[in-house]
């Protein structure tokens, strides 16, 4: 008998080869074979005669192949075009570059079963599906019934794997399942949202009754699909639940918040807080004053003030005699916030350092030392923070910027490095509240959804190729007045591969466009000093356009810049995209974005454009670019651990990942039932690498 975690290889059907194929893909197990869910239903118990066909509607049809061929054609290549007939009447099916199906498999009295919308073919005005989905049905099949007379499941094909072949290995699978499965959902969870058990979850999901609804099959809505989805969202999130218990049992770095302190974190204000910025400084001193460590993400869009409330965080952290670190994804980020802090702590007299890779050995060592005796007591620095040669005298706040850029066991490096410290994550790439209860239900949230005062609306205008001298114009008025301006290019170099303009050449032409006036290049491959140089005297007003690639994504605050021209704005994404226009309307003067594009544009660029011109709000774009991309792509889900859902769905099925988190952290409280639950949880394979 088979279990749930059993090789797929001992599939009946499967082997050694096609479980090579299937591994590929993810699916190792017989748990991972039983949730490679179907992608449709078809009803294939309710044939519609090729006589009653009507032009528009969606029909399954069963016929025979009544002649076939192959037909060359100038426009469309090889049409094959094949004749069915149910003796009752014609049709005709055309896959268009269809050559590859081999007319031959199509031979004359061959069983066939399809599914399409019937269309007319214009030239004789007969009924015609257009490459409809199909299967060839062997005459001497012995399990026919699991393609005609029921609801048949329709699967996306793996690794050259067909829908028929999964049917058949499914259906093998679930008759050699061992009978009795330990259902990881609670019997009192079930009972309470009527889910049925496991068992009979991954039957009826893979092979439906007469009695169950097509709609909601199709529309992954039956009671099936969703006890598995909730099971799915029910599951990671316990994982989030249970590590905020083992947090909360850990004997944190503790600080006090005495009116002295409380007077040293106002000075550093620069300007006065707004409501959010308050609200969010309070949830982070509560945090910091219980028993227990900190673990919280700061969530606001560009510009509305994270750094600040972090740097507050600073503050109550090295009066209470610890050090604080900030890490950062890249070192022009870094910098930025070497040149804040100086900027904003110095006057209190903390000592600031910022490690990084690329600096000379002696230099790095004698900084080292200082942090390892606590010298210095606020460093800030990227991936080498992390390193084994970096070590802290007295670490009690980790501050990890635009975490999303960073994987979940870097964070836990960077806390290692103390007894317990308290954390704060932040990020500038606004996340829709369903995909960071998933990326970051392990940590409490807070967002900043205020915009200081005094910020100047952004106009952000598309505008193609040929309009290039009137945006030049502009940039040249903005000049005029004493402001400055970014052109921000998708690549460094020429490639002869991809038809991109490089910030290499477009420094050379705007060097000539733009003659008399200081135009500077940066991108990734300079030297860190070469960036440093670079950004300090676009910083100080020395450099009047800044061509760049996108280093400039995050962390550049200079409040003179007021226009940004993007080149090639539809290879960038919907995120990056935003990061890079609040690089400007950080001042008091009207800013403008301009997004330059080819003339054509695919579907999802032209998506893209329009909803950056149609709206600043970060969130909103957050909702879209998850829409656009999905979630896996858009926060780079593999590489924070969150694993990847093989039936939720984080776009369609947010009220169950909702119930799943409020049951989640209901369960987790109850001493004895948490206990089965994490046994139950070691076992369920997809879930052991999250964190």
């Amino acid at each position: 008998m088979l279990r749930l975690d059993s090789a797929v290889q001992y599939v009946k059907g499967v082997g050694p080869r096609r479980s090579a194929l299937l591994g590929s893909r993810g699916i190792r197990t017989v748990e991972d074979l039983l949730l490679h869910i179907p992608k449709s239903y078809q009803d294939r118990a309710n044939f519609v005669p090729l006589v009653s066909l009507r032009i528009g509607q969606d029909a399954a049809v069963h016929a025979r192949v009544y002649r076939s061929r192959v037909i060359q054609t100038r426009t469309r290549g090889r049409i094959l075009d094949v004749v069915l007939t149910d003796g009752g009447g014609f049709a005709h099916a055309k896959w268009f570059h269809g050559g590859f199906l081999q007319a031959r498999e199509f031979s004359a009295g061959r069983e066939i079963v399809l599914f399409g919308r019937v269309d007319v073919d214009r030239y004789d005005s007969k009924f015609v599906f257009f490459n409809p989905e199909f299967e060839l049905l062997e005459d001497s099949d012995e399990s026919g019934s699991l393609d005609i007379g029921r609801y048949v499941p329709v699967y996306e094909e793996v690794a050259g794997i067909t829908s028929r072949q999964f049917r058949r290995t499914i259906a093998g699978a679930l008759s050699d399942l061992t009978k009795s499965i330990e259902d990881p959902l609670p019997a009192e969870i079930r009972k309470a949202h009527c889910f049925p058990d496991i068992r009979t979850s991954l039957e009826r999901v893979h092979f439906p009754e007469a009695g169950d609804d097509l709609s909601q099959l199709n529309q992954r809505q039956s009671p099936y699909h969703r006890r598995l989805i909730f099971e799915e969202f029910f599951l990671l999130e316990l994982i989030y639940a249970l590590r905020r218990v083992q947090s909360r049992a850990l004997k944190g770095v503790r600080f006090e918040t005495s009116d002295r302190i409380r007077q040293r974190v106002k000075t550093i204000l620069p300007f006065h807080p707004t409501v959010a910025q308050k609200r969010v400084l309070k949830e982070i001193v509560d945090d910091l004053k219980a028993p227990y460590p900190m673990n919280r993400l700061m969530q606001g869009d560009v510009g509305s003030g994270k750094t600040i409330v972090a740097f507050e965080a600073i503050v109550i952290a090295v009066e209470n005699g610890y050090q604080a670190a900030l890490m950062a994804p890249t070192e022009i980020l870094a910098e930025q916030h070497y040149i804040n802090a100086k900027r904003i702590l110095g006057p209190l007299g903390y000592r600031v350092c910022v490690v990084r890779r690329g600096v000379k050995k002696a230099e790095r060592q004698e900084l080292q030392e200082k942090v390892a005796v606590g010298e210095i007591q606020v460093i800030i620095g990227t991936h080498a923070l992390i390193e084994e040669h970096t070590v802290f005298n007295k670490l009690g706040l980790v501050i990890v910027d635009e975490q999303h850029r960073f994987g979940v066991i870097q964070r836990l490096q960077l806390m290692a490095k103390g007894e317990n410290p308290n954390t704060l994550v932040m990020t500038a790439t606004p996340i829709p509240r369903t995909l960071s209860m998933t990326l970051y239900g392990d940590l409490d949230l807070s967002v900043i959804d205020e915009m200081p005062p005094g910020r100047s609306p952004i106009r952000t205008i598309h505008m193609m190729e040929r309009d290039a001298d009137r945006i030049y114009r502009t940039i040249a008025a903005e000049l005029e007045q004493g402001r400055q301006a970014y052109v921000v290019y998708p690549a460094i170099e020429e490639s002869e591969k991809v038809d991109l303009k490089s910030a290499t050449e477009g420094f050379k032409k705007l060097s000539e466009v733009f003659q008399g006036r200081r135009v500077a290049l940066l991108h990734g491959r300079l030297k860190s000093e070469e960036k440093e140089t670079t950004m300090r005297a676009f910083a100080a007003g020395e450099i009047d356009i800044l061509v760049s690639t996108t280093v400039i994504e995050v962390g550049v605050d200079v409040s003179n810049a007021t226009v940004m021209l993007i080149e090639h704005a539809e290879r960038f994404g919907l995120a990056q995209l935003h990061q890079l226009r609040g690089r400007v309307g950080r001042g008091s003067h009207l800013s403008s974005c301009f997004l330059m594009t080819p003339g054509r544009l695919n579907d999802v660029a032209r998506q893209r454009i329009h909803a950056m011109v149609s709206t600043i709000d970060g969130f909103r774009l957050a909702e879209v670019d998850l829409q656009l991309r999905g979630p896996g792509e858009m926060a780079g889900t593999r590489q924070s651990g969150t694993p990847e859902f093989r039936v939720a769905n984080l776009m369609t099925d947010t009220e169950l990942l909702a119930l799943a988190q409020k049951e989640a952290q209901s369960w987790v409280s109850r001493t004895e039932e948490r206990q089965k639950l994490v046994e139950a949880l070691s076992a369920r394979t997809r879930f052991v690498t999250v964190g």
